[in-house]
């Protein structure tokens, strides 16, 4: 026998459908995603273990690939909707790409190179090295 719904409960009802009607699609992914997600995961995961046992190297290749994609996709989307940061890059490689940077643009002095029978002179700026030949 089905019990009958109160007044109460049909009014929270129409209160919980307005809700829901006034949704973006984007909150309506986000709460079905946040729902079955794991789901979906799962069965990609099992996919790639049942394929494993009956595929051939080459073909368990391509499919383990598309499945691992799919599942790092998912992934991905539920870190979007959650508002998960991506990691931050540690000081010390932005300090590395703010050298090379400054490095690329940095304009070399020309260098000049005299060679005589005894002696060779590397000119760089202002910095001059001779080498003599050993008699």
């Amino acid at each position: 026998m089905k019990k009958e719904k109160t007044t109460e409960e049909i009014l929270a009802q129409i209160e919980i459908d307005k809700i829901n009607a006034k949704s973006t699609a984007k909150e309506i992914a986000s709460k079905h995603l946040g729902k079955h997600a794991i789901n979906y995961i799962t069965v990609l995961v099992v996919i790639g273990v049942i394929s494993s046992t009956h595929l051939e190297g080459g073909a368990l290749t391509a499919v383990i690939g598309l499945v691992s994609t799919a599942a790092m996709a998912m992934i991905g989307i539920l870190q979007h909707i959650v508002g998960a940061k991506e990691k931050e890059d540690k000081p010390e490689i932005e300090i590395i790409k703010n050298l090379i940077l400054q490095l690329g643009d940095k304009q070399d002095d020309p260098m000049q190179v005299d060679v005589t029978d005894t002696d060779v002179t590397v000119t760089k700026g202002e910095s001059k090295v001779t080498a003599s030949k050993k008699k």
